[in-house]
């Protein structure tokens, strides 16, 4: 059995409205990564013990902090963003995960990444070495135009910054949009470093994000191989049927609900159950 969760800030801004869709969909999980028109990171305490009331209340948990972290170029100050990094620990304590999404830097257009090897090694290292005394795990996901965002790469961070407190978030659409095609390519390799699974798929020809199942991103393939590996994680909804941005997508409550019926078709189709 696998546990639905998804990023609720594309079904709308407001609170209220996210978990009325969720719980719609049976969905009792959500990635938090904004609310209110604002990033995670962002909120006051005041605003995080408000969200934390309407989840209590709703029943609601989080599964993990979709953060931006690493979502800044690999030529910025790294040390200001060590301080939203402490933020995002704090966030998954309150919340209760273990789990922080993050990212591994956007490096200079038409550059080779190679050139940026090591800097953006020795940031993660340092991520990963307060991720352990912490003890969060960070789910690195393989975003396109950052350093780890084809196979080979994610494999370099994974073995280079090797720690438990360090696992992949495999993003079928995000290798698609980079060329890679998920399960002939990537399944294979990341699998023994995979903890999270983000769910959407995408079309070779133009980039263009799509329900599960209807893209190149070999959604099918890739969940039939988890199951058969036995895998009883998260998978996260990030449809970004509507909109689709640097830090964040939009689908709409619509949208939101196609996209997870989308999905569990694909797993009914698959015997696979979910709560």
């Amino acid at each position: 059995m696998i546990t639905l969760t998804g990023f609720a800030d594309e079904i709308s801004a407001d609170l209220k409205e996210q978990l009325d869709c969720l719980q719609s969909e049976g969905i009792r999980y959500l990635e938090f990564r904004g609310v209110w028109n604002k990033n995670v990171l962002d909120l006051t305490d005041e605003e995080l013990a408000q969200v934390k009331e309407m989840l209590d209340e709703r029943g609601v948990q989080i599964s993990a902090i979709g953060s931006p972290i690493g979502k800044i170029k690999i030529t910025d100050p790294f040390e200001p963003h060590i301080e939203k990094f402490h933020r995002a620990v704090q966030a998954a304590k309150y919340f209760g995960t273990r789990y922080i999404r993050i990212f591994s830097f956007f490096i200079p257009e038409n550059e080779d990444p190679s050139v940026y090897r090591d800097e953006v090694m020795r940031r993660l290292k340092e991520l990963v070495k307060i991720a352990e005394e912490a003890d969060v795990i960070l789910l690195h996901e393989n975003e396109k135009v950052i350093y780890g965002d084809n196979t080979e790469r994610c494999l370099d961070i994974l073995t280079t910054c090797s720690s438990s407190h360090l696992r992949a978030a495999f993003d079928p659409a995000n290798f698609v949009q980079c060329g890679v095609k998920p399960f002939d390519q990537a399944y294979g390799p990341l699998r023994p470093h995979v903890e999270y699974v983000h769910i959407k798929d995408a079309l070779f020809a133009d980039g263009s994000v799509t329900v599960a199942g209807q893209g190149d991103g070999q959604v099918p393939e890739v969940l039939a191989a988890l199951k058969e590996s036995g895998y009883t994680g998260f998978m996260s909804l990030e449809p970004h049927l509507q909109a689709a941005g640097t830090f964040q997508g939009f689908s709409g409550p619509d949208l939101f609900k196609e996209a997870t019926g989308g999905l569990k078709k694909l797993l009914s189709d698959l015997n696979w159950s979910w709560n």
